[in-house]
């Protein structure tokens, strides 16, 4: 009989300990889960209703609203084409590893991979994030043909594409530091 009992409990043994081994992996994984949800959507702008880092839904806002929302100098650069002088931005020396996004609704552009030095004054980077982070318009202002970039998202004036930038593209995305928020990434 006592033998009988033995094997009782080492089968059970053997049956319950991969149910309980199951159950923690489950719960390591939900609490993983919620750690990159967090970590995907760091800068609030509480005023600013249309700002988000994961939201990728094209806005169509009016330039009225934007003016709320924004502070005057974005609202200058991005909503009116201004450009900030050269060597005065947050970003145009910097080479710390993280993300570049849409100070105007947080949509993502650049990695830090992609900028560059080019010594014109501006961030610099040789591609965007995806195809539909950054769009292109024609732009003749100041007696000059340039490609405007814009913000695929909410249409945003970033700054101007050239064709003078490093391999592989042979792109040099211009951009103004104040039409960019960062995340650095987490060490």
């Amino acid at each position: 009989m006592k033998i009988s009992k033995t094997k009782t409990q080492f089968f059970s043994l053997c049956f319950l300990l991969p149910l309980f081994i199951l159950q923690a992996c489950g719960q390591n994984k939900k609490k993983e889960n919620t750690k990159t949800l967090m970590m995907e959507n760091k800068i609030s702008k509480p005023g600013n209703p249309y700002y988000s880092n994961t939201d990728t839904t094209k806005l169509n806002v009016s330039d009225a609203e934007w003016k709320k929302v924004l502070p005057e100098d974005v609202y200058a650069v991005m909503r009116e084409a201004d450009t900030e002088r050269p060597f005065t931005g947050k970003y145009w020396n910097t080479d710390e590893k993280g993300t570049y996004y849409c100070a105007s609704c947080g949509n993502k552009l650049f990695r830090s991979g992609a900028k560059f030095s080019s010594s014109c004054g501006w961030p610099s980077f040789f591609e965007q994030d995806n195809k539909n982070s950054v769009i292109y318009k024609k732009d003749n202002s100041l007696g000059m043909e340039r490609i405007e970039a814009l913000c695929g998202r909410c249409e945003g004036h970033l700054g101007h594409l050239f064709d003078d930038g490093p391999e592989p593209t042979g792109k040099r995305y211009c951009m103004n530091s104040i039409a960019l928020d960062f995340i650095p990434d987490s060490k």
